[in-house]
């Protein structure tokens, strides 16, 4: 190898070696920004002054341990990638569906929570549209939050249906409630959550879901030591009974 050649991978290294490290940062700030969308009960809600939610505490337990502030950023479904890859937050938490997709464009924590996708349907209907094919009819109403999984789970296995798109998750069950929509396309956790709130909605399938995933938290590409840090953090959250505590406060056991 030539001298110039050796010149300039020891330039480089040394370069990789002196790049910010994020949570070296964070912990030189004293703060780690948390984006989430405030929409997501009872992961994550924002009603206006404060955010409550299971991974809303969770960001705080994880300030917690880092010894660092946690603040929190509102983003949207559809700009919760992007947004994270233009740093305007750390790390992404709040119901987040661990995806293929979502592990090219950004790094993702190990899973928590395992769910399925299902519907929520007015309460006495749940027989009526407890099958795709009942539901994926041109009559049928199904309403579904822009930029999220439910949006891609509808547009791949409902396209006959009419879909009903909301910018807000919050507004799709009130939708269902107040009869504009007949379906929504949304998740086990959330949908039991809003079944054991309102009687007038209903959970379909929820003992045998459509799919099967997991929730986990995003955090900027090559950021594996803050992925590592976060790893960790659940680990011990698990090893010590936080995580179960934490569902428990937020209603989800």
């Amino acid at each position: 190898m030539k001298l110039s050649q050796i010149a300039l991978l020891s330039m480089a290294a040394l370069t990789f070696n002196a790049q910010a490290d994020l949570l070296d940062d964070i912990q030189e700030k004293g703060v780690i920004t948390v984006g989430t969308t405030g929409d997501y009960k009872p992961f994550s809600y924002y009603d206006g002054s404060n955010y409550s939610g299971y991974d809303i505490d969770v960001a705080k337990h994880l300030g917690e341990q880092l010894g660092v502030k946690v603040e929190f950023v509102q983003t949207t479904w559809k700009g919760l990638v992007p947004n994270l890859q233009a740093g305007k937050y750390d790390i992404a938490m709040g119901g987040i569906t661990r995806r293929i997709s979502r592990q090219l464009a950004a790094e993702q924590s190990q899973g928590y929570m395992t769910f399925g996708k299902l519907f929520l349907v007015a309460n006495g209907k749940e027989a009526q549209f407890d099958t795709l094919a009942e539901v994926n009819r041109p009559s049928v109403k199904v309403g579904v939050n822009i930029g999220g999984t439910n949006e891609k789970f509808a547009e791949q296995f409902l396209t006959e249906a009419t879909l009903v798109k909301y910018e807000n998750n919050l507004d799709v069950p009130k939708a269902v409630a107040n009869g504009d929509v007949d379906v929504m396309v949304t998740e086990t956790p959330e949908a039991l959550y809003y079944q054991t709130i309102n009687e007038k909605l209903q959970a379909v399938r929820e003992e045998n879901p459509f799919t099967k995933s997991q929730f986990g938290y995003l955090m900027p590409v090559g950021e594996q030591r803050l992925l590592n840090t976060v790893n960790f953090i659940m680990d011990e959250m698990k090893l010590k009974g936080v995580d179960i505590e934490l569902m428990k406060n937020n209603s989800l056991m």
